[in-house]
Parts: C-alpha cells; structure tokens; sequence
C-alpha cells in the first residue's frame, strides 16, 4: 500500500460496510420498524395540537371545554409515550448496530493485517495501521449507530412534514419546495470540499499516530539521544499539521451548515408569513395555522439536523476508503488453493535450494540472492555466514514463505514450499530470532505460544530443556509472572531462553536460528548456547552467526557473499581454503 493521496472520498464509499451490516438485517429492519414509527408519532403530534386548539379551545361551554381539553391532552400524552418507546427501540437497536458492525470491522482488519507478508510492512507504517483500527472504526461506529439513524429518521420526518404542510397549504408550500430545490443543490456542491478535507484530516491523524508508535517502540534509543525534545517538536508537528486541517474541515462544515440552516429558515419563514396572511384574512383557522407552525418546525430542524449527518457521512466514507483499502490489500504470498500434504519427518527435515533468485520489492534493482543452490539432509546443522547484506537473513525470509523468490523452487521434505499451505509449512518450522520477542503476558503463556494446547508440565520440562526453569521459578509468581512489555523485566540472556523454550515446545523438525547468542555477554551465551544443542537434538538446524566460534561444531558451513554460495564445508576445510571464511576467521581468531 503506497502513501499516495487518494481522491476525495465519496458517500458511495459507505457501501464498503454492506458486507458487515448484511448479516444483521433481522436487527436492521427493527431498526427501521422503529424509526418510521418514532417519525409518525412526532408528525402525529401537530395533528393533535391542531384538534387540541380547534375542538378544546373552541368549545363555548366551559364544562364541554374541560372534558374536551382532557381528551385532547390525554391524547398528545400518548402521542408522547409512543414516541418516547419507539425512540428507545430505535436507540437501542442503532447502538447496538454500532457497537457490532464496529467490533466486526476491526476483527476484520487486524485478521487482514496479521496476514500480509512482511512486503506490506514494508510501505506501511504500524502506525497508520494503528490509526485506521481505532480512529477510523471510530467514526464508522458514529455513523453505523447514530447519525445514519438521525440522518434517516429526520429524512423521513422532514418528507413527511413537507407533504403535509404541501398538502394542507399547496400552493404557498409548493413554492416554499422550489426554494428548497435550490438550497439543497449548491449544499451539495459546496459538500465536495467538505469530503476532500475529511480524508485530509483522517490522513494527518495517522500521520502523527505512526511517529507515537515509532518512538515508543524505541524509548531507550531516544532517550540515550537525549532526543526527546526533537521528537516532541516532530510530533507537535504533526499535530499541528492535523489540527489545521481539521480546522479548515470544520470550518468548511460549519459555512455548509450554516448555509442550510439559514437559508431554510428563510424560505420557512416565508411559507409561515403567508399562513398567518391567511389566519387573517379567514381562509384557515388558528388550529390549522399551530399545525403549520410545527411542521415548519420540524421541517426546519429536519433540514438542519441533515446537513450536520451530511457531514459526519462525509467523514465517515474518508475513514470507510481507508479501512476498505486496508482490507482490500492482498498479500503476494498466499496458501495454494489445493496445497500438497507431506508427511511430518521424525529425525529431522530435509531442505533443497534449487537455483534461488530473489529480488525485494523495495530494492528491485539489487539481487538479494543470484543463483543459490544447496542441499541439507535430515538432522544436519549446517551454518550460514557472511559479511553483513550477504544474504544470510533472506535465505530465513525465503525458507518461511514471507516471500517467493523470482526464481528457483525450495523444497522442504520433497515438496515445492509453493505448494505447501502457509499453516503446514510454518509448523514444520521453529525460530529463535536475535531479538527475541515477548509478549505481555506470564512466562507459562510466553513459552507456551509455542503450542497453545500444551500442559503445564509440557510447558515445564521445554523450560528445564532451555534451561529456564531454573530462573523462571525465581521469579516473584514464577511461571505466572507477568514479564511487562517486550520482556523488559529479563536480561536478554533470559528473553532468549524463553524464545528457546518457546521453539522446543512447538517441537518442529526444522528449526532456523538467527544471530541468537550476538547480543549476549560471555556468560550469558554460554548458558544460552548449551540450551540450544539441546534444543538442536534429533532436528534440521540452520543457523546465522557472525561470531565463527559459535558455528565451529557445525556439520557444514556455508559462506555467502553479495547473495552467492561461495564456499562450503567444516571450519577446517575452509580455513585451509584461504578465502572468504578464512579471512573472516583471521579477523576474529587472529590467525
């Protein structure tokens, strides 16, 4: 998804949110039950009032007066409680459409995002995702459960008003809707601008909210930077730009509502002269006269109240563009639509490179790796190094299916990973990341994310496996403390053992470690290394490391450079070579 502006937003783009109102049209059609029903009732209410002037006041007979006030009040207070119970129906039911077809879209998104390939992350900031889960749903969810009910209710009302004060006062009423006519026309004209400046300040917001989730994300960093107030100022910036725009939104939404209001009430005005013109001169009664004055009324408020949902549907279809081009992107990488089954191996997987090119999206021009080819039997533990961009990580990134090589097949237990589902072939895999993730949850949940149906005692003995038993019971609540965001209450030395439990509980025949002892001190990668020789037992490994003394023990290394195998073999055989890996190794083990 690129970060290109896209084109005014259209209410039509409200049609993005048919498949998530669809399910609930038994709700939906009660909703509606209600809203024509509180509408009638509040239309009803002139009718009565003119009986009430007409037929009570008039009577000459003060007893004959009392009896028929009390009807007709008790009358209107029926009126009342009608409108009252059909408008809580109508409440409740429209909020609770909000409410669902909200938590539904958000589902729907964060489901979406979870299953993009790292491609889209890399043109799309958490941020603006971040953004469109929570500002954007929450316009929806103003709209889905209130304004769209008004907007719909006062439609329905306004017609009805019109109709009536037509059908009672044709002639002056007929004119009054030619009036109309021509307000309604330049509203909306002058509701372009409104709608471009709606995805305008939708889009600043994200702005701002993708630098909050970056800096965030790296507090340490900043503040070891003394960056604070340079990042403040940066988001101040973005706030400001926001709020202008917001402002000039509102600004034009408020010269669009104003203009409706006024020139309505104008054009009202009017039709309302020309009825007590005819009070006077006899030609309706003052009954009548009442009811015209509140209908007018309600047409009037009608007309206003439209205009202020006109603009929250504005805003609203900007949020629905956004969320639907976020549902609307589809990851390059998808599961085979009849995907192959292999069979899961016991010692071990084995791995085939056949003639891998591979370009990133965002660097096309830059071979990430050119002609690699390389075979791994079952149970070997074979190291990949390199000089850093030589394409030791992609050959991770490849083997997972986070991308497809332009060119090349891999096949895993002798099948084309093309034609593997996503699900079965990750599962076949286990990774131990350099920085190793932890969620903000317990140790016991930490680990078992590896295999969320394990038992306490399986989740015990992949911790003792990692040696992380040890540690974790010396924790305040042990296996169920809480470990605080990104593990901040762990060493790194700690983190990296969970991640390691976390991988022997999946128990997969596969398992891809990444740099994961390069940020540790002395002791810490010694404890950390013994718990991943238990963890590579009766296993495939492939393993990336910088530091040649962690790889020496390896069946097979192999050297990487500019994304070319250009040397393989054992630690010995390669420093005997005199190339890449020997020079490599001159520099770290002075040789």
């Amino acid at each position: 998804m690129t970060k290109e502006r896209p084109k005014a937003s259209n209410p039509k783009s409200l049609s993005g949110l048919l498949p998530f109102l669809t399910p609930y049209r038994g709700r939906i059609g009660l909703a509606l039950c209600f809203l024509v029903l509180a509408a009638m009732a509040t239309l009803a209410f002139p009718l009565a009032l003119r009986s009430l002037i007409d037929s009570g006041l008039m009577q000459a007979n003060k007893g004959d007066q009392v009896m028929a006030l009390r009807e007709h009040f008790g009358l209107l207070f029926a009126v009342a409680v009608a409108l009252g119970v059909f408008s809580a129906g109508r409440f409740y039911m429209v909020s609770w459409l909000g409410e669902r077809v909200t938590a539904d879209l958000r589902n729907a998104v964060y489901s979406h995002v979870l299953h993009q390939s790292p491609e889209f992350f890399e043109t799309t900031q958490t941020g603006e995702v971040l953004s469109r889960l929570s500002a954007d749903t929450t316009l929806v969810q103003t709209v889905v459960g209130s304004s769209l009910s008004m907007g719909l209710r006062n439609l329905v009302m306004g017609l009805g008003a019109l109709g009536i004060l037509v059908w009672t006062n044709p002639v002056v009423m007929l004119g009054v809707a030619g009036v109309l006519v021509c307000i309604v026309v330049p509203a909306l004209w002058f509701g372009r601008r409104v709608r471009k400046l709606s995805r305008a300040s939708q889009d600043r917001i994200a702005d701002s909210s993708a630098i909050a989730a970056e800096v965030l994300n790296a507090i340490p960093v900043v503040q070891s930077y003394t960056a604070e107030g340079r990042e403040s100022a940066r988001f101040n910036t973005a706030t400001g730009n926001a709020f202008e725009t917001a402002i000039r939104r509102t600004r034009a939404r408020s010269v669009l509502v104003a203009f409706i209001i006024i020139a309505t009430s104008a054009a009202l005005l009017w039709g309302l002269y020309q009825g007590t013109q005819a009070v006077m001169a006899g030609t309706i009664t003052a009954g009548h006269l009442g009811q015209t004055v509140v209908y007018v009324i309600i047409l009037a408020g009608a007309f206003a109240v439209l205009g202020e949902v006109y603009g929250d549907l504005l805003r609203a279809a900007g949020a629905t563009e956004r969320l639907m081009e976020l549902l609307g992107t589809q990851s390059p990488v998808t599961s085979p639509a009849h995907p192959v089954t292999a069979a899961m191996p016991v010692a071990g997987s084995a791995i085939q490179f056949a003639d891998i090119g591979f370009n990133y999206p965002s660097r096309p021009n830059q071979a990430a790796l050119s002609d690699f080819s390389l075979k791994i039997e079952p149970g070997q533990t074979v190291a990949i190094v390199g000089p850093s961009g030589a394409g030791k990580s992609t050959v991770f990134q490849l083997l997972l299916r986070f991308y497809d090589p332009q060119s090349g097949a891999i096949v895993l237990d002798g099948v084309d990973t093309r034609q593997m589902s996503l699900e079965a072939l990750r599962q076949r895999v286990g990774i131990v990341p350099q920085d190793a993730v932890i969620f903000s949850t317990s140790a016991l949940e930490n680990i078992r994310y590896g295999r969320p149906d394990a038992s306490d005692a399986e989740v015990h003995a992949a911790a003792t496996a990692a040696f992380a038993d040890s540690f974790i019971r010396a924790l305040p609540e042990g296996y169920d403390t809480f470990l605080g965001e990104r593990g901040v209450r762990l060493s790194g030395g700690q983190r990296q053992r969970i991640a390691i439990a976390r991988a022997m509980l999946k128990n997969p025949p596969l398992l891809l470690l990444d740099e994961a002892t390069s940020a540790l001190d002395a002791e810490s990668e010694r404890v950390v290394q013994d718990a991943l020789e238990s963890a590579m037992r009766d296993r495939t490994t492939l393993v990336i490391a910088h530091r040649l003394a962690t790889v020496q023990k390896a069946d097979r290394i192999v050297v990487l450079d500019h994304g070319r195998l250009v040397e393989q073999g054992t630690h010995a055989e390669l420093v005997a070579l005199g190339g890449v890996y020997a020079g490599l190794a001159a520099l770290q083990f002075n040789v």
